[in-house]
């Protein structure tokens, strides 16, 4: 009786480690987690941005759309926020060493672009509100 009840259980745990696999082959990503990996690059100025932050790309789908803020005023912010981030970045001791690991070379002077401009103040949301931080 032992024996017929281990076979069972074995057999029950083939079949649905099998159906498991079944069902995720046609995902290409099975986990459900998709790559937090964003490039944008203003090619003709040569310009990109690139942020590696878990979570960011989830975070930017229910922000809102590009058009919905004027340029002028993300390059406003933008460059407000790159000087005390990049501030931040000169006393990790004081801010937090895996915060503020890399300054960001912005210049006001330089246009980067619509969409450079939408990803970096949109980062910088996201930076304050994940980390609960203040770059005023």
């Amino acid at each position: 009786m032992k024996n017929l009840l281990y076979s069972i259980l074995i057999i029950a745990a083939i079949v649905g480690c099998s159906s498991v696999q079944t069902r995720t082959k046609g995902k290409k990503n099975p986990s459900g987690v998709q790559n937090d990996t964003v490039r944008i690059a203003n090619d003709s100025l040569q310009y990109e941005l690139i942020v590696i932050e878990p979570g960011f790309y989830g975070w930017l789908a229910g922000q809102p759309q590009q058009g919905y803020y004027s340029q002028s005023s993300m390059e406003i912010s933008n460059n407000f926020k790159v000087m005390e981030y990049n501030l931040r970045t000169r006393n990790p001791m004081q801010y937090g060493v895996n915060l503020y690991t890399f300054p960001i070379e912005y210049d006001r002077n330089i246009d980067y672009g619509y969409e450079v401009n939408y990803m970096l103040y949109n980062y910088f949301l996201f930076f304050e509100q994940t980390y609960n931080q203040r770059l005023k």
